[in-house]
């Protein structure tokens, strides 16, 4: 059982997915980084010095100076600010895999047109084109292919 589990792990491509979800793990926090340090500053900045990610409402009732303030007292509360920051971190991530994966696929169309097995000879005698199965042209009769 040990040595199938271990031809499963080596002949599938598990190595590869696990290289996959890390990388896509690092580059998820990368985009989040990205999302709170740079780019909702300036937004929060053109509209009206608001950070983002203290906006919240506490259902408790209560009022809360901060999001560390709320989250210490415990009080449930409806994070938009986190909601915000998340979404956009998913738009800017999505955007960045599609261009990706679109990428990769027009690299491995190009790499699969280079890729062309004839299917046709031409014959030495009549020049004409045959199959290359063939072992007499259909045209002149030529056996010497």
């Amino acid at each position: 059982m040990l040595e199938e589990f271990k031809k499963f792990l080596i002949k599938g491509n598990m190595v590869d997915m696990a290289v996959g979800f890390i990388f896509g793990a690092a580059f998820a926090t990368l985009v989040q980084s990205l999302v709170k340090n740079v780019i909702m500053p300036p937004i929060g900045m053109l509209l009206g010095k608001v950070d983002f990610s203290n906006l919240f409402i506490a259902l408790d009732g209560k009022d809360y100076a901060s999001i560390a303030a709320l989250d210490a007292a415990g009080a449930p509360a409806i994070k938009l600010g986190m909601f915000i920051n998340d979404s956009i971190s998913f738009l800017i991530l999505g955007t960045v895999m599609f261009m990706i994966v679109k990428s990769y696929n027009k690299l491995r169309t190009q790499e699969e047109e280079k890729v062309v097995i004839p299917t046709e000879k031409t014959c030495s005698e009549c020049a004409m084109s045959i199959p290359i199965a063939a072992k007499k042209c259909g045209y002149c009769g030529n056996t010497h292919l």
